[in-house]
């Protein structure tokens, strides 16, 4: 059995989560009354990983009309906090850390990151693409990166998310080694075409 004071405590829990709960009610339709105007803006925002509150979150941050804001998607990235500091000496770059910017867009967005890193699809790729060779922290950084850049072209444009695919890296870097190839050879003097085999 629970003493007194045992439940006493766990009463005062409850009642403070049930107050909570009510206070997010709120706020989550305060923010839908707010963003109501975007709604179209928000349904655009197919990104993976990014839901419905992220989206939210991003418009409230950045505003309806982020081309009045920010003249492009790296100044936005920069604003955020999203791009590598810049730390150089004598010609050569050295380990930076990652800039100071909008504190609450920067986390919801590395969140939104981290949570795609078995996605099979491009940011997912991207992640861990990334996280091999630099460190999951990096990589969410960088997933984060692009998904702000990604929404700001949709936001601009007015376009649907397109995903470019998982594959999109090998074949990246197919299209590279078959470039570097012929360009060897045809420095070597020969003459190249190039042909994808029929399929057997």
């Amino acid at each position: 059995m629970y003493k007194p004071l045992s439940r006493l405590m766990i009463k005062t829990i409850i009642t403070h989560i049930d107050f909570l709960n009510e206070q997010i009610e709120l706020l989550d339709k305060e923010v839908s009354l707010r963003v109501s105007s975007c709604h179209e803006d928000i349904e655009r925002d197919s990104i993976p990983g990014v839901a419905t509150r992220t989206a939210e979150q991003i418009l409230a941050e950045i505003g309806p009309d982020v081309t009045s804001q920010f003249p492009s998607a790296n100044h936005l990235c920069s604003w955020a906090g999203l791009v590598p500091g810049h730390n150089e000496s004598a010609g050569k770059r050295k380990t930076s850390r990652v800039k100071k910017g909008n504190k609450y867009l920067k986390a919801a967005l590395v969140e939104s990151a981290h949570s795609i890193r078995g996605s099979k699809n491009y940011l997912g790729a991207l992640y861990r693409r990334t996280a091999a060779k630099k460190g999951k922290m990096r990589a969410a950084i960088a997933v984060a990166h692009a998904i702000l850049r990604i929404a700001y072209y949709l936001l601009s444009r007015k376009e649907i998310y397109v995903d470019l695919g998982e594959d999109y890296f090998d074949k990246q870097r197919q299209v590279s080694i078959v470039r570097h190839s012929v360009r060897r050879l045809e420095n070597l003097g020969y003459s190249v075409t190039i042909s994808e085999s029929e399929a057997s």
